[in-house]
């Protein structure tokens, strides 16, 4: 129904818990959000397309490319496949929570094509120190993976470490990926890798045992080892939810940190400083290895596994049992606004049962902008996400207009997520005039990347000065499992 809301009697509400933001702007940008995540088993891409075998490097899980139960369906021990990430593979193939792959040589990343090793079809892509720069195409594929739901895990060595001699080292590269892409370039995780060469340490954790990459199901993280490798500066005010889980000694704070996570959209990153700690000492025949992954002064297997079972959304999955489970939830208070103005927080009259529109299901729904004059409405809730769940955002969503015009957005809704700060985490989508249809479409996005944090949904409708469209919600949830 195409209904003036200055007919409608308002009614002032407040709306507190939900996190979820929809803000006016300018320009259409997305209508939906693909998550990247699905149910177990957790889907693992090892790069080996960027020259991660150059010179004594063997930074591939086996052999058989891209799939390694082809050189053993079975492994039991590290020697059963072949590479210096064999361990990291085959621990969690024996857990059977896991499906692995691994883009061979000569191959491109990509998001949303039909290849099976497209980044569509997993959870999280694993970077053990790139050799060559990723092309434009590879770096918007990435990042739009991370931006929907997907893990990053990217690994670094110390600044010269350019195995094939192009030019090109793993520092270089990573930062590359983060400062020079199409889809977020202004710092899109919080951190930046140093041009730095550390010759060895021990990195310590910090306590924290709340952690779920520190302390998961495969373990306690208490150290990690530095045989020639690199850290990271943090940078909280581009990104808060950057945090440094292990650090250079005399270092804490936003220097220093060898070992780092971050949130970037509905997807999570992680950062190590240097590849040895994955190495476990075997692999092709005339490289060079260094056994990190056994070493006893330190605790690089757990933290390469819980940081896997973390980027992929995984929940008491692994091997060293112990870990939680997470229980299946619908999160949202008032989800269908039929207690009025409870639990959320709204523009006054937002939350309404006018005639006007049309509720989709009972007699309560939120109704923003549809003024025909220049407004603003929000309308959002807090709430805060489970460690370890899968999360879901959906609402069904009406959008009718008097506007005429087929190409020029005059009023828009932007869906967002917010920190308890305040600041915007991710846009999810932005809605406008030009998406008006007759009745209710339902809209989801993945939240898993916001799992263990608390945050806000926000909307947040603009209206131009003259005609007039309505954004009509209804039936939200935040589904977690």
């Amino acid at each position: 129904m195409l209904g003036s809301r200055r007919s409608r009697r308002r009614l002032s509400t407040c709306l507190v818990g939900l996190g979820l933001l929809v803000t006016g702007a300018a320009l259409q940008v997305s209508t939906s959000a693909t998550p990247a995540h699905a149910a177990t088993p957790h889907r693992i891409l090892f790069d080996n397309a960027h020259a991660e075998t150059a010179g004594n490097a063997d930074w591939i899980i086996s052999t058989s490319q891209p799939d390694p139960l082809s050189e053993d369906s079975s492994p039991s021990s590290e020697t059963d496949w072949t590479g210096a990430l064999s361990s990291w593979g085959v621990a969690l193939q024996k857990t059977g929570d896991y499906s692995l792959k691994t883009l061979p040589s000569g191959s491109s990343l990509s998001y949303g094509g039909s290849t099976t090793t497209d980044l569509s079809n997993f959870d999280t892509l694993v970077l053990p120190e790139p050799n060559t720069l990723f092309t434009t195409a590879e770096k918007t594929a990435i990042m739009n993976f991370v931006k929907n739901g997907g893990g990053l895990f990217m690994i670094s060595d110390h600044t010269g470490a350019d195995r094939n001699n192009d030019g090109e080292d793993a520092v270089e590269i990573l930062n590359d990926l983060m400062t020079n892409n199409s889809v977020d370039s202004t710092d899109p995780f919080g951190f930046s890798i140093d041009t730095l060469d550390v010759g060895s340490g021990y990195p310590a954790a910090i306590s924290d045992s709340s952690d779920p990459v520190l302390h998961g199901s495969f373990g306690t993280v208490t150290k990690s080892l530095i045989a020639d490798g690199t850290t990271a500066t943090l940078k909280p005010a581009d990104n808060s939810a950057v945090k440094g889980l292990l650090y250079r000694s005399g270092y804490s704070g936003n220097t220093g940190a060898f070992f780092v996570t971050s949130t970037f959209g509905s997807g999570r990153v992680a950062f190590w400083g240097d590849t040895s700690p994955a190495d476990d000492g075997t692999g092709q025949s005339g490289n060079t290895l260094y056994d990190g992954w056994n070493d006893t002064g330190a605790t690089n297997a757990p933290l390469a596994l819980n940081a896997t079972e973390w980027l992929s959304g995984a929940s008491g999955t692994g091997g060293g049992g112990g870990g939680g489970t997470c229980t299946a939830a619908q999160l949202l208070g008032n989800s269908g606004f039929e207690s009025g103005s409870s639990t959320w927080s709204a523009t006054s009259g937002v939350i309404t049962n006018s005639t006007s529109e049309s509720a989709r299901t009972g007699s309560y729904y939120a109704w923003l902008d549809g003024n025909g004059a220049a407004t603003t409405d929000t309308l959002s809730q807090s709430v805060t996400i489970p460690s370890g769940c899968a999360a879901t955002l959906s609402f069904y969503l009406h959008i009718d207009t008097a506007e005429t015009t087929a190409s020029t957005a005059y009023d828009t809704l932007k869906v967002q997520v917010l920190n308890s700060s305040g600041t915007v985490l991710s846009t999810l989508a932005t809605y406008s005039n030009l998406n008006a249809a007759s009745g209710y479409t339902q809209r989801s996005f993945s939240l898993s990347g916001y799992a263990g944090q608390t945050v806000t949904v926000k909307l947040t409708g603009t209206e131009g000065s003259k005609l007039q469209t309505s954004f009509v919600v209804d039936d939200t949830a935040l589904n977690v499992s």
